[in-house]
């Protein structure tokens, strides 16, 4: 029997299900971050976390707030290492002036999907997206069932 492929990538560092739930995702964009050395080593043992986190942009910049990296024991002492620091995204000047006008116009918001390992660079998935109400949420969830019952007939 064969193994079962996982859906998720190899250089995946972490996912962000949650936002799948809350929103519907209009545009997704792929961003850099700014990270210091201590946050890259733990990004690579897998230490890091999106489930609370958003992107703000502010003064034409966009940054990413409430995301955790836990410090791995090894790291430097002579830094305090914050967990929760707000970090500053990498994007071109035209996403940039395509998500602020969403924001500020249109009222969307901007949240994380995903982070990953591109050549050697960290990299977030952003997504410009569009607040879900509690009836899209029951319709979601139960397209999600209805799927799942198919596959499960199917393979009868």
């Amino acid at each position: 029997m064969a193994a079962k492929k996982s859906k998720v990538p190899d250089n995946t560092i972490c996912l962000n299900k949650k936002a799948g739930y809350d929103f519907f995702f209009l545009e997704k964009y792929e961003a850099g971050l700014v990270l210091e050395g201590w946050e890259v080593k733990s990004l690579r043992a897998g230490k890091a976390q999106l489930r609370d986190s958003y992107v703000i942009i502010k003064g034409g910049e966009a940054f990413l707030l409430g995301s955790l990296i836990t410090p791995l024991s090894t790291a430097s002492t002579h830094i305090s290492p914050e967990q929760q620091r707000t970090r500053k995204l990498l994007l071109h000047k035209q996403q940039l002036d395509t998500l602020i006008g969403a924001v500020e116009r249109k009222g969307q918001t901007v949240v994380p999907i995903s982070m990953y390992w591109m050549r050697g660079k960290a990299k977030l998935q952003i997504a410009l997206a569009k607040g879900k109400k509690e009836f899209d949420k029951r319709d979601t969830e139960k397209n999600r069932d209805w799927q799942r019952e198919k596959e499960r007939l199917f393979k009868r």
